[in-house]
């Protein structure tokens, strides 16, 4: 359960939904300031990262009944995240995209890694409470 909420899908994981909303961001206000000198490589590694995260969250939790196959799935969007804060550090650093907004995302980017990590070690109570 997440804040007394049964867990009945991977949309009622708070990590994927932080992800997802994170995404939208990210693909709304921060790849698009990026020029186009980067559309092969910062522009489409920072989308395919935030993109992903949510995605490996959907997958993961439909492997949720075998620990390695979930754990895997969190351990690649734990890796997801990480890239992604990368990513967004060198937007800010180099294309001076808004530092308040790139701080932003990289705090939830970075919560987000530790939830996947805590969610890894803590499922087979989580499992047990599965409606």
């Amino acid at each position: 359960m997440q804040d007394g909420r049964p867990i009945k899908s991977f949309r009622d994981l708070e990590v994927y939904q932080n992800t997802y909303q994170a995404m939208l961001s990210v693909m709304g206000e921060v790849v698009p300031k990026l020029p186009d000198s980067e559309r092969y490589d910062l522009k489409d590694q920072l989308s395919r990262s935030c993109k992903s995260t949510p995605r490996l969250i959907a997958e993961g939790y439909a492997k949720r009944h075998q620990k390695a196959g979930f754990q895997k799935y969190l351990d690649d969007a734990m890796s997801e995240c990480n890239e992604t804060i990368v990513s967004l550090e060198q937007c800010r650093d180099l294309y001076k995209v808004s530092k308040d907004l790139i701080t932003e995302l990289v705090d939830v980017y970075d919560k987000s890694g530790r939830q996947l990590y805590n969610l890894g070690k803590a499922w087979d109570k989580f499992k047990r409470r599965i409606t």
